[in-house]
């Protein structure tokens, strides 16, 4: 797994949905994943830190883990399918540990609020995410294809004979 920030909301340019981004640790890649208008309001709002005078939705189910001495403890982006990214709550209450199932953008909403990290797969990071820095990862190909041009036969043999060492001992 992936361990991942929400970088910001942006806007589809083609159909003005919101999109939420999230980011590795890295800043190279990054998963859009399609939401709804409400839940990019709460997005918004946790980023922003901003309190509304009334709980709202997520704010709600915030004070109800909390008058239930529950924490969340991570989301997990777990997987795609269709086109459609699916979530669990990691929720742990005493001893008692729990998966809720949940859309990905509510338990982003859930996450900002409770500071709780965001995991996603590394299978749906390789199918749903979008290069951020092509420089870097250029550059990373050359180093890569000029290792391997520099390897000779016996630089692999010598690398064989000495996993074998290893195994042996």
């Amino acid at each position: 797994m992936i361990e991942m920030k929400v970088a910001g909301i942006a806007l589809d340019a083609a159909t003005r949905s919101p999109i939420v981004l999230l980011r590795d640790a890295s800043e190279r890649r990054a998963l859009p994943i399609f939401i709804g208008q409400d839940q990019a309001r709460s997005i918004i709002g946790a980023l922003e830190n901003h309190k509304p005078p009334r709980p709202l939705t997520h704010d709600l189910f915030v004070n109800l883990m909390d008058s239930w001495e529950m924490t969340l403890e991570r989301i997990v982006i777990h997987s795609l399918q269709d086109n459609t990214f699916y979530a669990v709550l990691i929720v742990r209450q005493g001893d008692i540990k729990k998966e809720i199932d949940a859309r990905p953008s509510d338990a982003i909403a859930l996450a900002l609020r409770t500071d709780s990290p965001i995991w996603v797969m590394e299978e749906v990071v390789a199918d749903a995410s979008i290069p951020v820095d092509r420089e870097a990862d250029e550059a990373e190909r050359r180093a890569f294809r000029e290792f391997v041009s520099n390897l000779s036969p016996q630089d692999l043999i010598k690398r064989s004979d000495f996993r074998k060492k290893d195994e042996a001992q």
